[in-house]
């Protein structure tokens, strides 16, 4: 019988919102691979767990993984912790669990705390929609390229973010991102967290001065697709209602649909449209 791998989340501050399934695995499971052994120390010392452990972190996760799947088909089972939270978001587990897939090792999930969803419902957001981008890349480059993309995005926007690093980071969000809503949230479920309902602007100026402690969590205000609307059709209005309507000819469409087009763009009706060429 081949063992199992399960995947399970640890607290992210607060030892008591531990789950009962994921104490019962740990003591159950044949080995437990965590990111960083002598951290997850204290919390198996603190619940009195002596399953062995393992390092599974980010520098060995390709050739590590290969040399856990091998022991799980010999048939260990096997737990994945991280730091805190949950294994696979964000976090080098992801590449252990492609691996287990491709190489027939059933994985299985156990829930529990996660700092993005727990930031998420203090935020004062939207929640229905969320996009998660984790830590900003450390490229410039690549950085820019996500920044971009924010930009038009309608979503509630979740950024984790070092202490350290926190004012550059909120600078560049203003800078790219203009003002807008945010919350940023520190220390979750220990006892000095917190949750700064404010703006970008705001949280440049606060943390300018208050330095930062702890790991935070970065809740952005999504676009709002009215806004966005309005802001293209005054794009569009910089040209005549000939060279918009020539616009699309000249990619192949029929004149009727150019016009159809053109008057969606600028928000008004396709008769409008008409009647404006019929004078020019």
């Amino acid at each position: 019988m081949q063992g199992e791998l399960f995947l399970c989340a640890t607290p992210i501050g607060n030892l008591e919102d531990i789950t009962l399934r994921v104490l019962k695995i740990l003591k159950e499971v044949d080995l437990i691979a965590a990111e960083d052994t002598r951290n997850s120390k204290k919390l198996l010392n603190y619940f009195e767990i002596k399953t062995p452990m393992t390092s599974y972190h980010k520098h060995n996760k390709i050739e590590k993984a290969y040399d856990l799947v091998d022991q799980m088909k010999k048939g260990k089972n096997i737990a994945l912790i991280t730091d805190a939270g949950t294994p696979a978001i964000s976090d080098p587990g992801e590449d252990l669990v492609r691996i287990c897939y491709e190489e027939g090792i059933h994985v299985t999930s156990l829930p529990g705390p996660s700092a993005c969803v727990t930031a998420l419902t203090l935020s004062g957001l939207p929640t229905r929609r969320f996009c998660f981008e984790a830590f900003l890349p450390a490229d410039k480059r690549q950085k820019q390229e996500i920044l971009e993309e924010l930009k038009t995005e309608t979503r509630t926007i979740i950024i984790y973010e070092a202490p350290h690093r926190l004012v550059r980071t909120l600078e560049e969000l203003k800078e790219n991102l203009g003002d807008r809503r945010i919350t940023v949230c520190r220390e979750l479920t220990k006892k000095h967290e917190t949750c700064f309902q404010t703006t970008l602007e705001k949280a440049v100026l606060f943390y300018r001065e208050q330095e930062p402690k702890g790991e935070c969590v970065l809740l952005l205000e999504g676009r709002s697709r009215q806004e966005m609307k309005e802001e293209k059709q005054e794009e569009w209005k910089e040209l005549s209602v000939r060279e918009h309507v020539d616009f699309y000819l000249q990619q192949g469409m029929e004149k009727k649909e150019a016009m159809k087009r053109a008057a969606k763009d600028r928000g008004v009706s396709k008769r409008e449209i008409y009647q404006e060429l019929l004078e020019n």
